[in-house]
C-alpha cells in the first residue's frame, strides 16, 4: 500500500539515518558526571534539529541536573488539539565495554536477519524512537500541503530519564503554563515484534530500597564466635528468601491491597499478542526457565503484575582465598515494580514493617527508601485519541486498526508525572523491539521499524487534527 506520507518517508530515509547516526555518536550518559558536557551537546544537537525541521520556538531548559529541550509549533487551526511529544536524549552507560562488537558511540550499520540495523548506545532507547518525529512531521506537512501541523505540536525531551528523572516533575510544575496540552504522545516504548503492529497501553511504577543488617560491632573470628552469635549474612539470606511465598507472591503485608485486578477484557487483549515463550527464554530473556506469580502468564507477569526483585546483596569478605569471619554487616538493594493503583510511597512503610517482623534477635535492621519513586500509568482505551493512534499505526503497518495489538510495558518512566501535572491522557507511539538489547551491550535498532514509526507519526498528526479535543 502507498500513501503520500509513506512516499515522503521512503524518499527521505537518508535524512533519518544521518540524523540518528549523528545523534548516537554523542555519548550522553546522564549517570556519569564526566559526560555532563556530552549530555549538554546532545540537547544542543536536538535543538538545532528541531529548528531545521521548522519549529519556530525551540528552547533548552536548564535543570539542577541535565538540560531538557522544548519546542512548539502552533497550528494555524484555531481549535486544533495540542499534542505534546515526550522522550529523553540521555542514554545508559555502556559497561562492560569489552562486550560490544562495535564501539558504542560509533554507530554501525549491520545486516540482520530482519533487515538493516543500526548498532550503538541509544540507537533504540531513546534517540532512534524519537528521531522519527523529525521526518514524520515533515512527511505530515508534505502530504497534507500544510504550512503548520494539523495539531499544535509541542516537544519535551529530558536529559535524565536514565538516571531516574530526579528533576523532571519539578520542571513540569515550573513550566506548567508552557506545557498545556490535550494529549501526551510517549515515544519511549516499543512494539511486540517486527511483524506485529502494537501499542503500549500501560507502564509499571517503581519503588526502591536498601536494607542494612548489623550484627556484631566488628567482624569476628568465625572459629571463636561462629555458631554462638547471629551472622548478618545468614539473616539477610533468610530474610530475602521470605520476600516471596511458594506461589511467587510478594509477602509484604498490604502490598496487594491497591492492586487493580486484571479484567477479562484486558487479559483477552494481552492473550492476542503472539508470544513464543521458548524463543523468549533462548533470546531476550537468556534464561533457563520462567518464574513468577502463579496464575498469570509470562506476559501478564512482566507487564501487568507487581513484583519485588533483589538487585544486589553484599557483605563480609569477597576477595581471593578465605577470610574466616562473621561479618558485622550485610546489605541488599531491592526494587518493586508497581501496577495500577499502587503508589510508590506506600512501599517504604510496608517494607520497614515486614523487615522489623522478620529479623532475628541480635540483628539490627535499617531500611532506607528514597523519597519519590515512579507511579504506574495507563492509557484510556476508549477515547477518540486512542482510536486515532490505532488508525495511524494501522495505516503505517498496512493493517486494520482493530488488528493493532495492545501491550503493556514492564519498565517504568516519568509518564505518571506527565499525567499528574498536565492532566492529559497518554498515547504510546514507539517502534523499538524486545530484541533491541536496550541497556545492554550491542544495542541496536531495526531501521525498518523506524521507517514505519515516522510514517505512523505523520498519520497521527492528521488523525488527531481531525478531532475536537478542546
Amino acid at each position: 500500500m502507498s500513501s503520500p506520507e509513506r512516499d515522503f518517508v521512503l524518499d527521505h530515509l537518508d535524512d533519518l539515518h544521518a540524523d540518528l547516526e549523528s545523534w548516537v555518536a554523542i555519548p550522553s550518559i546522564s549517570a556519569d558526571p564526566a559526560h555532563a558536557p556530552d549530555v549538554a551537546d546532545s540537547a544542543a544537537w536536538l535543538a538545532e534539529a528541531l529548528r531545521r525541521t521548522g519549529f519556530p520556538t525551540v528552547e533548552i531548559w536548564p535543570t539542577p541536573g541535565a538540560p531538557a529541550v522544548f519546542a512548539e509549533w502552533p497550528s494555524a487551526d484555531r481549535d486544533a488539539p495540542v499534542a505534546l511529544v515526550y522522550g529523553h536524549h540521555d542514554v545508559q552507560p555502556v559497561d562492560p565495554p569489552e562486550l560490544w562488537v562495535h564501539p558504542p558511540f560509533e554507530p554501525t550499520r549491520v545486516d540482520g536477519p530482519d533487515g538493516p540495523e543500526l548498532h550503538g548506545r541509544g540507537a533504540s532507547d531513546d534517540k532512534g524512537v524519537l528521531v522519527v518525529h523529525l521526518l514524520g512531521l515533515r512527511a505530515h506537512l508534505a502530504a497534507t500541503g500544510r504550512d503548520t501541523p494539523a495539531v499544535t505540536l509541542k516537544v519535551l525531551v529530558e536529559g535524565e530519564e536514565e538516571s531516574g528523572s530526579p528533576h523532571f516533575a519539578d520542571l513540569l510544575r515550573e513550566r506548567r503554563d508552557r506545557l498545556d496540552c490535550d494529549v501526551v504522545v510517549v515515544s519511549d516504548t516499543g512494539m511486540a515484534a517486527p511483524d506485529v503492529p502494537s501499542a503500549v497501553t500501560a507502564m509499571r511504577g517503581l519503588a526502591d530500597a536498601e536494607i542494612t543488617l548489623r550484627g556484631p560491632a566488628v567482624d569476628l573470628h568465625s572459629g571463636s564466635f561462629g555458631g554462638a552469635v547471629p551472622n548478618p549474612l545468614h539473616a539477610l539470606a533468610e530474610l530475602l528468601a521470605k520476600l516471596h511465598d511458594d506461589q511467587g507472591r510478594v509477602t509484604l503485608p498490604g502490598f496487594y491491597d491497591k492492586v487493580r485486578p486484571l479484567g477479562d477484557r484486558e487479559r483477552e487483549l494481552m492473550s492476542r499478542v503472539p508470544f513464543d515463550e521458548q524463543a523468549w527464554l533462548a533470546g531476550p530473556a537468556a534464561s533457563r526457565a520462567t518464574f513468577g506469580e502463579a496464575g498469570f502468564s509470562t506476559l501478564e507477569r512482566t507487564g501487568a503484575r507487581p513484583t519485588a526483585e533483589v538487585n544486589g546483596m553484599w557483605g563480609g569478605y569477597t576477595g581471593p582465598g578465605h577470610k574466616t569471619i562473621i561479618p558485622a554487616e550485610a546489605h541488599a538493594k531491592l526494587t518493586f515494580r508497581l501496577v495500577s493503583d499502587q503508589r510508590p510511597e506506600d512501599v517504604g512503610p510496608q517494607l520497614q514493617a515486614w523487615v522489623a517482623a522478620n529479623v532475628p534477635a541480635g540483628i539490627e535492621a535499617q531500611v532506607h527508601t528514597p523519597p519519590g519513586g515512579v507511579a504506574p500509568c495507563s492509557s484510556d482505551l476508549d477515547t477518540p485519541a486512542m482510536d486515532a493512534l490505532l488508525r495511524a499505526i494501522g495505516q503505517a503497518f498496512d493493517t486494520e486498526p482493530a488488528d493493532v495489538l495492545l501491550t503493556r510495558e514492564g519498565g517504568s518512566g516519568p509518564e505518571a508525572d506527565l499525567v499528574e501535572v498536565l492532566g492529559a491522557p497518554l498515547l504510546f507511539l514507539g517502534t523499538g523491539l524486545p530484541t533491541d538489547r536496550i541497556h545492554s551491550p550491542n544495542e541496536r535498532v531495526l531501521l525498518s521499524m523506524l521507517h514505519r514509526g515516522a510514517e505512523a507519526a505523520a498519520h497521527l498528526w492528521r488523525e488527531l487534527g481531525a478531532l475536537r479535543l478542546r
